[in-house]
């Protein structure tokens, strides 16, 4: 499904992007051109980000969500 209409970026793409390292809004941004003009896309884009990092048990050898104190 498309995500960004302006960057006519995909779902599938955010993922893949996320699975190659891509694990922040700002760094889809950079890559892809997500969110980047209107910003619509922002909050689903986010969502996808989140979905996708869950699948992804650890990244760089270390667990993915840390207790803050």
């Amino acid at each position: 499904m498309y995500v960004c209409l302006c960057q006519g970026i995909t779902d599938r793409q955010i993922q893949a992007a996320v699975h190659d390292g891509a694990h922040s809004l700002g760094k889809l941004r950079k890559s892809l051109g997500v969110a980047s003009q209107c910003g619509k896309c922002a909050s689903l884009t986010r969502e996808i980000l989140d979905d996708t990092l869950q699948e992804i048990p650890e990244i760089g050898g270390l667990p993915q969500f840390f207790a803050v104190a």
